[in-house]
């Protein structure tokens, strides 16, 4: 069950996990772009009352942002140094998470179609198999149910931003972040989704101005991009 895993990625950001809070660190753009995914996943899914399984939660940003807006929250990872980071912060911060070192495979088969939204953000670029993981997603939650993924385009454009200038010249990212290889066209994670039973209801992309340190959602997903996939009812 745990077969699509890079130990290699575990150990990376195990070792960022006790900066995972620190919005001036090596974390500062999931701080950054976190109040954007959060708005747009509950103006498709309406958070509140659904009870939400946060895939790659690492040290529970997305996770807690989503139980303050009402949802039940399981956050499930594989990094046991950032989910026990998750754990302490949320029982500083007074919002009630679960979370538990399990892979998506595995959940899913112990738990099919138990949750009525499933979020996967900045993950699917660092595990061997991507459309595993999304076909673990699409099992996961109820017909009907939401499926959230982010990910980064692979083009030219996005080795230049994503990679040269985020983790080499702006010092954004810790050098070895991402492997240029492993970023996912668009269409190869639609062709993932449709595999799993899942439909595409809308694409967005996500920009970064270094200028003003802002993330903006829009129609350029040359780099970063979010998909909202729907399970058949």
């Amino acid at each position: 069950m745990n077969s699509n895993v890079d130990t290699a990625e575990l150990q990376k950001f195990g070792d960022l996990a006790h900066r995972w809070w620190d919005r001036a660190g090596e974390m500062r753009p999931l701080h950054e772009m976190n109040p954007l995914r959060l708005d747009w996943i509950d103006g498709q899914a309406d958070l509140a009352g659904k009870r939400t399984v946060d895939v790659g939660c690492g040290g529970g940003i997305l996770a807690e942002s989503m139980a303050a807006r009402g949802a039940t929250v399981l956050g499930i990872d594989l990094s046991t140094k950032p989910l026990r980071v998750a754990e302490l912060h949320a029982l500083e911060s007074g919002i009630h998470v679960d979370y538990r070192e399990i892979s998506a495979e595995a959940l899913a088969a112990e738990q099919p179609g138990a949750f009525d939204v499933a979020t996967c953000m900045e993950m699917l670029e660092h595990v061997p198999d991507p459309a595993q993981t999304v076909a673990a997603c699409a099992r996961l939650v109820r017909p009907g149910g939401w499926v959230f993924a982010s990910t980064l385009n692979r083009n030219a454009k996005s080795f230049l931003f994503a990679i040269v200038g985020a983790e080499y010249v702006l010092g954004l990212l810790p050098r070895g972040t991402h492997e240029y290889e492993k970023f996912i066209k668009p269409s190869e994670l639609a062709n993932y989704a449709r595999a799993a039973g899942l439909e595409v209801a809308q694409v967005t992309g996500m920009t970064y101005n270094p200028l003003t340190r802002r993330f903006a959602l829009g129609g350029d997903a040359d780099v970063n991009y979010m998909v909202a996939l729907r399970k058949a009812a």
